[in-house]
């Protein structure tokens, strides 16, 4: 039986499908556009930002160290949520680190995971990245809850929500550098 060239062209784009959706390749590929495609991330109008008021929440770390969350009140803070197994999370990981490198003594970061301890620990360990991780030991505050990940937030020394990003962005640019300088002086 002789294949038509259409049947041959549809065979192509199932196999295509195939390895992008099933393969570790079409992972690698997802972690590709979204570096691509990702934006910087938008601050919010002062007069539309959300305050958290609810600092009672607990961070364990990959050591099992225990983050209070209200021991961030009155500082600037940057929260990820994040997991290894999503491509956009992964995607800005690397802007995130960078910026982790610049800021760690400035800022609060904490990255929080949605995995498994072993499967985060092997992640940062291949990448060589150094994130202070941290996995949920009590309800997250209603503010920061989403649907999807990665969703970032900043909050300024009041509480103030600056950044609520939801999905994939480029971290470390120019833009952020200086809305996180303005934060500090404040």
């Amino acid at each position: 039986m002789k294949l038509s060239k259409e049947q041959i062209s549809n065979g192509i784009w199932i196999l295509a499908i195939i390895l992008i959706l099933f393969t570790p390749i079409g992972f690698h590929l997802r972690v590709l556009t979204g570096k691509l495609f990702s934006g910087n991330a938008g601050v919010i109008a002062e007069d539309k930002r959300e305050t958290l008021e609810n600092y009672h929440w607990n961070l364990v770390d990959l050591d099992g160290n225990q983050l209070n969350f209200e021991n961030t009140r009155g500082k600037v803070v940057l929260v990820n949520f994040w997991a290894t197994w999503c491509p956009p999370c992964v995607a800005e990981l690397p802007s995130m680190d960078r910026l982790h490198d610049s800021y760690k003594n400035k800022v609060i970061f904490a990255f929080v995971a949605n995995d498994d301890k072993e499967k985060v620990q092997s992640f940062l360990a291949k990448r060589e990245f150094e994130l202070p991780v941290y996995f949920e030991a009590s309800r997250t505050p209603d503010l920061f809850v989403s649907r999807s990940i990665p969703a970032t937030f900043i909050l300024d020394k009041s509480g103030a929500i600056v950044v609520r990003e939801i999905g994939a962005a480029h971290w470390d640019s120019e833009e952020t550098r200086e809305m996180l300088d303005q934060l500090l002086a404040e």
